[in-house]
């Protein structure tokens, strides 16, 4: 359940960073002096809002369960790769060779960090 919990966490963290994506791009617009309004009607910002707000519940609830050198390194690293996939998935970012190479570097000094030497 404790990995669930994280597994959720680097879920919604990506995917709020996704939505915030949406909201910046045209036709949508945020923040403007000129049209305060228009902030209101950016659901994918709000919405980003909200599962930022999701991804921090779901990391103080992984926290209760996992020690804090596990969960952190777990759903940051999680969350930057699956944003660096995403973003090549859906945007059409680069996606060089060196990103998949940092990714997996990335996973592989997680591992080690998280790793229990007994």
């Amino acid at each position: 359940m404790k990995w669930l919990i994280l597994v959720l966490g680097i879920a919604a963290n990506a995917s709020a960073s996704i939505m915030v994506k949406i909201a910046m791009m045209p036709p949508r617009k945020f923040p403007s002096l000129t049209d305060p309004l228009a902030a209101l009607s950016n659901w994918p910002f709000w919405l980003g809002l909200g599962l930022y707000g999701a991804a921090f519940l779901l990391y103080a609830a992984a926290l209760a369960r996992l020690p804090l050198n596990v969960a952190h390194p777990v759903l940051t690293s999680g969350a930057v790769a699956s944003v660096a996939l995403c973003s090549a998935l859906i945007f059409r970012e680069s996606f060089h060779w060196t990103t998949g190479a940092g990714i997996f570097l990335v996973i592989v000094g997680v591992a080690l960090i998280t790793a229990r030497v007994t």
